[in-house]
């Protein structure tokens, strides 16, 4: 069942709510004092921003109340007396993405995001977390969208070094058969010179099929079909890794620990 995208909410409350300067898509970026409590688990990003201007927030034992403060490397961070955790736990979310939301932290031209869908969901205990897209899937795109807590655990799964597979199911508008994908099989080389690694290919039926890769390079499924004739009216993202989409459209659930150490291949081994 189709899922229309949520109203775009004003712009005061998608700066104060969505644009949230803690998701970072996997760039790294310094910890700041408000990221730092947040990125912990303790409290959610604008809590701890208050918790810090009412100094109830120590570094090193001395009252900071400048959320943007940086945080020295080792320093000890307290809040309420109590030291933040060395590390969070990783956390690893599947999400069903339906068409029409942008993978995007703000919306645009009235079009909402998959952070509207998925945050409301949360309960509390993850709620608390600063949430990271893993990777991007096109506005229309449907299907298997990751979100994690750990910018380490983004980068692994979005480098095209770690050869894990994606696997998409496009609906074409032309007829395809073995002959028509057999380019995107040995590997093939796009209009702008790049050039893509072979590809796991099944022609489902005519107007259906399945491709795996193992890079993510911008819109490369939808290049690759149209390349060799067969123009793409929708496309779905089944599998990525090990894990498989198996929730209702619109809807999430958390990963075990299996999932993300066996199916994403992560922490990667020593």
């Amino acid at each position: 069942m189709s899922r229309k995208p949520p109203p775009r909410r004003s712009a005061p409350q998608l700066t104060k709510q969505l644009a949230n300067p803690g998701r970072w898509e996997g760039k790294a970026k310094p910890d700041w004092l408000a990221r730092a409590i947040a990125r912990a688990g303790v409290l959610p990003q604008e809590d701890a921003q208050a918790a810090i201007e009412a100094g109830r927030v120590t570094v090193n034992g001395r009252v900071v109340k400048q959320h943007l403060a940086p945080v020295p490397p080792g320093a000890t961070v307290k809040v309420d007396g109590v030291p933040l955790p060395t590390a969070a736990p990783t956390r690893v979310l599947a999400f069903h993405k339906p068409a029409e939301l942008l993978t995007s932290t703000v919306g645009q031209h009235r079009v909402g995001t998959v952070f509207e869908v998925l945050l409301p969901q949360l309960p509390q205990d993850l709620a608390r977390f600063t949430w990271h897209a893993v990777g991007r899937l096109d506005r229309g795109t449907t299907g298997l969208l990751l979100f994690t807590n750990d910018e380490k655990l983004l980068a692994h799964v979005t480098s095209p070094d770690s050869r894990l597979p994606k696997r998409y199911v496009a609906t074409v508008f032309s007829e395809a058969d073995d002959e028509k994908v057999e380019p995107l099989r040995r590997g093939m080389t796009l209009d702008d010179g790049e050039r893509l690694r072979p590809a796991g290919v099944t022609v489902r039926d005519p107007h259906t099929v399945e491709v795996t890769v193992t890079e993510g390079r911008n819109h490369q499924v939808k290049r690759m079909l149209g390349e060799v004739g067969l123009p793409v009216r929708a496309l779905h993202r089944e599998a990525v890794g090990g894990v498989t989409l198996d929730v209702a459209e619109g809807t999430w659930r958390p990963l075990t620990d299996a999932e993300v150490s066996e199916g994403l291949g992560y922490p990667p081994p020593a």
